[in-house]
């Protein structure tokens, strides 16, 4: 069985607010969201792939990966985690960038909130996502991020059933 991922856009914060849920422990959930290894399974919409180049977890630290698409494109990624508070919540800047990490300052910045919970049935995962501006929600969401993500949290659930 698989949960829907309900987001929701609040226009006037310049936020989506997400929630989905899973049949699985929040540790379980919690280590599918910050391990490399973990991510790298779930994380891109097929037929897409996420490689990780480097992660490092910690406060200060960031994952820099890219998404490989079937023919060999590359869209590179950055994230700089903020805050963490072990097996309940991260916080974290994403921006999209080329292969040393370096920001494109064509696509804006991402505020991720990350927070984890249990359920009668297994976890739960609210994501506030903050920008800048209502137009860079608004690229942001025109790439596709909704039907990306709702693919990429789909990946997740068939990940947990598996594991």
């Amino acid at each position: 069985m698989t949960h829907e991922t309900k987001i929701e856009k609040d226009a006037n914060n310049r936020q989506l607010n997400i929630t989905r849920e899973f049949i699985a422990p929040v540790d379980k959930v919690w280590r599918a969201w910050t391990e490399a290894e973990q991510l790298d399974k779930w994380w891109a919409p097929k037929p897409w792939r996420a490689i990780t180049k480097t992660m490092d977890f910690t406060v200060g630290g960031f994952w820099l990966y890219c998404m490989a698409g079937p023919t060999g494109e590359k869209a590179w990624c950055r994230v700089d985690f903020t805050a963490i508070t072990p097996g309940q919540s991260f916080d974290a800047t994403a921006a999209f960038c080329d292969e040393g990490g370096n920001i494109d300052k064509s696509f804006p910045p991402m505020y991720w909130r990350n927070v984890f919970s249990a359920t009668a049935t297994g976890s739960k995962v609210d994501i506030q996502l903050s920008f800048d501006t209502e137009a860079d929600m608004a690229q942001i969401v025109g790439m596709g991020f909704k039907e990306g993500f709702t693919m990429g949290l789909g990946n997740l659930d068939e990940l947990l059933a598996r594991s």
